[in-house]
């Protein structure tokens, strides 16, 4: 079998090779459906607030100022907790991080049903912030040292399916609920269905083997594990666990971790990568704050322009996975497609040449997909160039980068570009000099990938036969 070797007593498995060498199996395609199930819902409660918005909006008569504020406090928690939940994935494990996020998650959505101000609103979103960041990086290491590695780029891609399939059902259950109990009973009904999924995950969501052999393990521990993927292991006496291409981690401590990210190849692919991540961020949260009232400016209805929101989130997430599905094989530098067809649709609409025309819609919804596709794949990059002792922590720390943009984009938003329709048309402007940067990133990090032999994405180290 690959990724194995006779030792004195038994047998010794490499587990990087075992992994990556596999074809997908039952148990690959299990992990990955729990996966998306817990970002359907991070991403149902993270994106509740564009679509109620202006159910809030008019409830407590907020201003324009206030509207920002109330958006960017899910993303400022966001920054914190990306950081906190990333390290604490790779020191204690990537499973107890996300069945505690999905708690503390589920109760805070269903809590924020009861705030009865701005003040209390924006606290009550920044503490679910907190959850939602500590979860994503965690969810995409398990995924990625699970997969073959031809796979790992479009593993996350999938799993990020669901965040954007959670995001586009606020849109829906928004339109449903809201007219009928408010918006209140949208996060109550939110946060209920998010405490029965974390019941689930109790029992149902395994740990990161991978993780488990950098961490040392007991064999007897982790054998288990990887039977599920291979039941043919039962039947071998292995006795000890290997990662062939991994140096064994240098210390626990953040700082230690932190500096990690910028050794050897990785000094010019995490600055990369941060950058291209950010601009990306913040043409996607600009859209997902204030989508729905710019197209409101616009003269589009409420219904109208929320389904527009779900159906281009949609398309969206599932045109990123195609797209990773291709650029696996092609290397990262055709994920620039999306985001450089976004560019002169972005700016086609902010020049107000199609406003009100029959083409309005259609170029709106497609200047929504095209973002939405290069997102996804931007994201899908930012944790496969790391070795699993520091993977969480380079994810982790991506998103915190990131989320200055989406902390940045609601209140720029409410400051420069909702204050008439001309300000919403600049707003479209701003989006695509946005993507041009994301193009510019990408470009960049195929650049620098080609030179990186190393790298823990396209040129990963096939097994060798036994």
């Amino acid at each position: 079998m690959a990724g194995q070797a006779q030792a004195e007593g038994g047998t010794t498995l490499d587990v990087a090779g075992f992994l990556g060498g596999l074809k997908i199996t039952p148990f690959h395609r299990w992990l990955i459906f729990l996966s998306c199930l817990v970002t359907f819902f991070d991403g149902l409660d993270f994106s509740l607030m564009t679509f109620t918005l202006p159910y809030v909006r008019d409830e407590m008569g907020l201003t324009t100022t206030m509207m920002g504020l109330v958006s960017s406090a899910a993303f400022a928690g966001q920054m914190v907790g990306s950081l906190a939940g990333s390290y604490v994935a790779d020191v204690m494990g990537r499973r107890p991080v996300i069945l505690l996020c999905t708690v503390l998650g589920a109760a805070l959505t269903f809590i924020t049903g009861y705030a009865n101000s701005p003040e209390m609103l924006i606290a009550l979103r920044f503490l679910g912030g907190l959850a939602i960041g500590g979860l994503l990086a965690p969810a995409w290491s398990l995924n990625i040292e699970a997969m073959p590695f031809s796979l790992r780029a479009t593993s996350v891609t999938i799993i990020m399916l669901g965040f954007s399939l959670g995001g586009a059902a606020a849109g829906q259950i928004t339109n449903l609920i809201a007219p009928h109990f408010g918006w209140e009973g949208v996060f109550f009904f939110c946060g209920a269905a998010t405490f029965v999924l974390a019941i689930i995950l109790q029992f149902t969501l395994p740990e990161s083997a991978r993780w488990m052999v950098a961490r040392g393990r007991p064999v007897e521990k982790v054998l288990p594990l990887l039977q599920r993927f291979d039941p043919a292991l039962a039947s071998r006496k292995i006795t000890s666990l290997i990662l062939s291409d991994e140096k064994k981690s240098s210390g626990e401590a953040p700082w230690t971790k932190f500096f990690a990210l910028f050794k050897g190849p990785l000094l010019f692919i995490t600055p990369i990568i941060w950058a291209t991540y950010f601009f990306s961020s913040f043409a996607i949260y600009l859209k997902s704050s204030f989508g729905i009232l710019f197209l409101e400016k616009l003269g589009i209805d409420l219904p109208t322009a929320t389904n527009l929101g779900s159906i281009g989130g949609i398309i969206g997430a599932i045109g990123g996975v195609f797209l990773l599905g291709f650029t696996e094989k092609r290397g990262p530098i055709w994920i620039a497609v999306a985001p450089l067809l976004g560019v002169p649709l972005a700016i086609f609409i902010g020049a107000g040449h199609i406003d009100g025309g029959p083409l309005f819609i259609p170029v709106i919804l497609l200047g929504s997909i095209t973002i939405g596709i290069g997102h996804a794949a931007v994201i899908s990059i930012t944790s496969i160039y790391y070795p699993s002792a520091i993977r969480s922590t380079g994810g982790g720390m991506a998103s915190f980068m990131a989320k200055f943009a989406a902390v940045a984009a609601p209140n720029i938003g409410a400051a420069w570009f909702l204050a008439d329709r001309q300000a919403v048309l600049d707003g479209y402007l701003f989006t695509g000099l946005c993507l041009a940067g994301v193009v510019v990133g990408i470009v960049a990090l195929a650049f620098f990938a080609r030179k990186l032999p190393q790298a823990h994405v396209h040129t990963d180290p096939e097994p060798e036969p036994a």
